[in-house]
């Protein structure tokens, strides 16, 4: 039976081995004949400061996506707030599909939003503006055009300024709130959503003039291993063990 796949929130670093290897072991053993397209949503990386800026880790990854695609599987990438930086060189290194921040698809007969997610946490004022001015045309950028060396000082700090509001806030405050999700619903006249970021992973009912609606929160990859495989007849959340 074929399938799709979604994945988003694996934070993808070089000191995290862990939630590598539970990739390749992923791509391994999840990618094969049956799969009609992978979907990446966003925060596929823990950070990313340009592509210019390649490791042996990156480059790895690029060469086993890139082999999928030459194995005829189409692999589509939406930007988190991780890695909103990247870009057509990367992509093109990797065989990914950059799509819009928010995308309509046909999934299986199903008009299907896709999305990273974080725009609907309108309750995080503080990171709604950040988030504002960092997908504005000007700011990519001005920070692109610095050195290499600056920018990876610059997204060091803003992690761990991250970390300590994120520390001080309400859960619920990073978190989507119903009316960005209802308003979305309607905006785009879609019957199903799929996003991430939250690292909340469920799948929700909600009802749209009296219709209802759902709404699939992937998981992320703290501690497990975690994807949505849509078939045309279900939807079922999968979660793994790291090995």
């Amino acid at each position: 039976m074929n399938k799709t796949l979604f994945i988003s929130d694996l934070h993808l670093t070089e000191a995290r081995p862990d939630i590598s290897k539970a990739f390749f072991d992923f791509l391994n053993t999840q990618v094969t004949e049956q799969l009609d397209a992978l979907y990446i949503l966003g925060d596929f990386f823990e950070v990313w400061v340009g592509d210019d800026y390649q490791t042996e880790l990156t480059i790895k990854i690029a060469n086993k996506l890139s082999a999928i695609k030459d194995s005829g599987i189409p692999i589509y990438f939406i930007h988190g707030n991780r890695d909103f930086l990247v870009s057509n060189r990367y992509a093109k290194l990797a065989g990914l599909i950059l799509l819009p921040e928010k995308s309509i698809i046909d999934l299986y007969g199903t008009k299907t939003l896709i999305l990273h997610g974080d725009e609907m946490c309108t309750q995080d004022i503080e990171y709604q503006k950040f988030r504002k001015k960092a997908r504005g045309w000007w700011w990519p950028k001005l920070i692109l055009a610095m050195p290499l060396w600056y920018r990876q000082s610059v997204a060091k700090k803003a992690r761990e300024r991250s970390k300590l509001s994120q520390r001080d806030k309400n859960p619920e405050i990073l978190d989507v709130t119903d009316e960005a999700v209802i308003d979305t619903f309607k905006k785009y006249s879609t019957s199903l959503m799929i996003h991430g970021h939250t690292h909340r992973p469920k799948i929700h009912q909600h009802n749209i003039k009296g219709q209802t609606a759902t709404r699939i929160v992937l998981g992320d990859w703290y501690t497990q291993g975690s994807y949505l495989e849509v078939t045309a007849n279900s939807y079922d959340l999968i979660f793994t063990d790291f090995k």
